[in-house]
């Protein structure tokens, strides 16, 4: 009786122990998974938030306190500030040329019959400006009209003088015919009508003044240097 009694003792601890290694296994199982989810869950989260985090500090140039991120969205920050600030600079542009602050002569361009004169604009103001179109010249009564523009002299970037700096025009006042039929000037107005800038009287450069024929005569636009080609009418 005694030996049945001891077995049953040893046979019911171990089945006690069993049973609590296997409760105990069961709580760990489901702790550990129960934590493993919830950290694959936070990291998750956190993956999913962070593109859209990186994106809202670029578009408004805020910074991440820790880590690379800080550097990243300064940088973008950055560069869109300078890029907003080189666009203002480059649409900056000169101001326009004023007769006032320009010296305008003329000179013959070629040889007798002396069909073409240059015409030259320097600039005496002190800072740089911008020359548009061409010179309005009147060689004669305004009831002529103004000299007429040869469009393929028109230069395809702004003419801008700097100080010192002069501006040229090619003028055509006759075709040099024998038969032609010309009047003689010897000054002649240039006004800067497309730039508001007021006229200025330029004096011939011959003594005998210039022949011109209203029916042939021809200007070129403002440009920094006469052209070959562009130029030659």
């Amino acid at each position: 009786m005694r030996t049945f009694r001891n077995r049953t003792t040893v046979l019911a601890a171990a089945t006690t122990a069993a049973l609590a290694l296997t409760l105990t296994a069961c709580g760990d199982n489901g702790t550990g998974t129960r934590s493993e989810g919830s950290a694959a869950s936070d990291s998750a989260t956190v993956a999913a938030e962070s593109p859209k985090a990186a994106d809202d500090a670029a578009d408004t140039g805020t910074t991440e306190s820790t880590g690379s991120g800080t550097a990243t969205t300064q940088a973008a920050g950055a560069a869109k500030s300078s890029g907003s600030s080189g666009g203002t600079s480059a649409e900056a542009s000169a101001p326009l040329c004023t007769a006032k602050g320009l010296q305008i002569t003329a000179e013959r361009q070629d040889g007798p019959p002396y069909t073409h004169l240059t015409l030259s604009a320097k600039n005496t103001s002190g800072a740089g400006c911008e020359m548009k179109e061409y010179p309005h010249i009147h060689f004669l009564d305004n009831a002529r009209g103004i000299v007429p523009p040869v469009a393929k002299s028109k230069p395809q970037a702004p003419v801008i003088l700097e100080p010192g700096q002069s501006a040229y025009v090619a003028v055509r006042m006759s075709e040099g015919g024998r038969k032609e039929s010309t009047e003689t000037v010897k000054e002649f107005t240039v006004t800067l009508k497309a730039n508001g800038g007021g006229m200025a009287v330029v004096k011939s450069p011959a003594p005998e003044g210039l022949s011109v024929n209203p029916q042939k005569w021809a200007t070129g636009y403002w440009t920094t240097e006469l052209r070959n080609g562009a130029d030659d009418f």
